[in-house]
């Protein structure tokens, strides 16, 4: 087992993966993460599905079934991708006892329904119900449209990791959602203690687009400053985090077994290669949360990353002066949230656009 990995694991981080694959399950290569890198779960998207399906013999055989019959393309996406993480599921379900938030597996809800609340909740009930394991969690995305349907989901008792979550604002409402959807599956008689929450809060991203409009403004101040917003951002998120599992709210609910809903560091492969390419593991240590992360980024953790105690946990006050620095020299931050929700959606859209051409190509290609 990686030291590294396992330091990082024993500081109260779970390591999950952001990588699927039919091989991977197959092979036993997922199995043996679990052993030697100290993985605990899994995220997957429409675009890690259609890398898996393209290069993946493993998906033919079924691909030929469905077409024989008759399945439309849509269809045949549901299909594969819910065996997969069935039997992903299958695997970590060892990890995922009642004691245990981790042994969990992510599937996304259909993305061309991130702005439409009742289709995305049909979603995610389809996904729960054809996955059929109590460690699935229904990826949904925090859009306005999106949080009616988190509290919906979890009031029905399915389990959710909200994804594309970039501002502080958001990850209140999507605190918010979650609360209110655990009051009424209390009220309706469901125990909490089997309901299960992440909150995804992206990271690299924002250094991507700061750094960007950094760049434009070109003064040695705002060169300084590069690299610092996305750390800072989810330092924040955290302090509201605590805020909100300080409140009597919470602790009522805590009363009645509800389990926190982690805060996931989600999107940490960094993107600038000037930075470390642990950067967005090391800078974001804190117990009792998620950091997914690529294998690439999580090799190279067990390789050189260095865990040198808590570095979220206070330093709130440290996090507002770099975005008071920011505004100083010109950066909107509120810009910034609006542009990387609108591209992130996009690219959560576009990412099932291409999941769908692949999979249409493999159906020609069995129907030959």
């Amino acid at each position: 087992m990686s030291d590294r990995l396992k330091k990082l694991a024993d500081a109260g981080v779970s390591i999950w993966l952001d990588d699927l694959s039919r091989e991977r399950i197959e092979t036993g290569n997922l199995a043996e993460l679990i052993e030697t890198k100290s993985v605990v779960g899994v995220t997957t998207n429409p675009t890690i599905f259609a890398a898996a399906i393209a290069n993946g013999e493993r998906y033919d055989e079924q691909v030929r079934q469905l077409v024989d019959k008759g399945e439309s393309v849509d269809r045949v996406i549901f299909e594969l991708t819910t065996e997969d993480v069935r039997n992903a599921c299958d695997i970590f379900a060892p990890l995922a006892g009642e004691e245990s938030a981790d042994g969990r597996v992510s599937i996304e809800v259909e993305p061309t329904l991130a702005n439409d609340t009742e289709g995305t909740i049909g979603s995610a009930r389809a996904l729960w119900s054809a996955v059929d394991r109590s460690n699935v969690l229904i990826k949904i995305p925090a859009t306005k449209e999106g949080l009616p349907a988190i509290t919906a989901a979890i009031a029905e008792g399915i389990s959710v990791n909200v994804t594309l979550i970039f501002g502080k604002v958001r990850y209140q409402e999507v605190m918010d959602a979650y609360l209110s959807g655990l009051e009424a599956a209390r009220d309706a008689g469901l125990d909490l203690s089997r309901i299960q929450s992440v909150a995804s809060f992206f990271v690299s991203r924002v250094d991507s687009e700061v750094d960007a409009r950094l760049d434009k403004i070109g003064t040695d101040e705002a060169a300084a400053l590069k690299g610092k917003a996305a750390v800072a951002n989810a330092r924040i998120a955290y302090a509201a985090y605590e805020e909100v599992h300080a409140s009597d709210r919470w602790a009522v609910l805590a009363k009645d077994g509800a389990n926190p809903q982690r805060p996931l560091w989600a999107s940490t492969g960094v993107k600038d290669p000037a930075y470390p390419d642990t950067l967005y593991v090391a800078d974001l240590v804190v117990a009792d949360t998620v950091n997914t992360m690529p294998e690439k980024t999580m090799d190279a953790f067990a390789d050189h990353g260095e865990v040198t105690g808590d570095q979220v946990t206070g330093k709130a006050t440290e996090a507002q002066a770099v975005f008071d620095q920011l505004a100083a020299v010109g950066i909107d931050f509120e810009d910034v949230l609006v542009v990387l929700e609108t591209e992130g959606v996009d690219k959560f859209k576009k990412s099932w656009t291409e999941l769908v051409e692949t999979v249409k190509g493999q159906m020609a290609a069995a129907a030959k």
